[in-house]
């Protein structure tokens, strides 16, 4: 946190924003990345794997671009063993399959058009992120 800007928060939001919004409006699709990664590994029947895979490629070629342009954002190294990245990993990804969503659909899309579903669904997540936060800071 000790580069922040509000500039810089508040430009990263309104690109966000605006490509939620480009995504909905043109294609009447939620930008709700575990649903787009589920349809391309196959956990959810969709046949619609092209616009999912292509959708993130391009967020993981815009962060190869980003870490080029501005390498000081990203941590240099990780700052817990990958064991336990990985099984972090595991449990937010079965998380979000049993929400039916995660942050990025529920908190992002859907609490932006009011949605009672994703405004408990986000409320949750934060809850339980805060809870999980101070307990195992307490470990790691």
């Amino acid at each position: 946190m000790h580069d922040f800007t509000p500039g810089h928060a508040i430009a990263g939001g309104l690109l966000i924003s605006v490509g939620l919004a480009v995504m909905l409006i043109g294609s009447g699709r939620i930008a709700g990345l575990s649903g787009i990664v589920a349809g391309v590994i196959g956990l959810q029947r969709t046949g619609d794997r092209a616009w999912r895979a292509s959708f993130l490629i391009g967020a993981l070629a815009v962060g190869a671009i980003f870490e080029v342009a501005q390498p000081r954002t990203f941590d240099a190294a990780a700052s817990h063993s990958m064991w336990l990245v990985a099984i972090s990993g595991v449990l937010v990804g079965v998380g979000t399959r049993l929400s039916n969503g995660c942050t990025s659909g529920h908190g992002l899309c859907g609490v932006g058009r009011f949605s009672k579903r994703s405004i408990i669904a986000t409320a949750t997540f934060f809850g339980v992120a805060v809870v999980t936060a101070t307990v195992a800071g307490r470990f790691v």
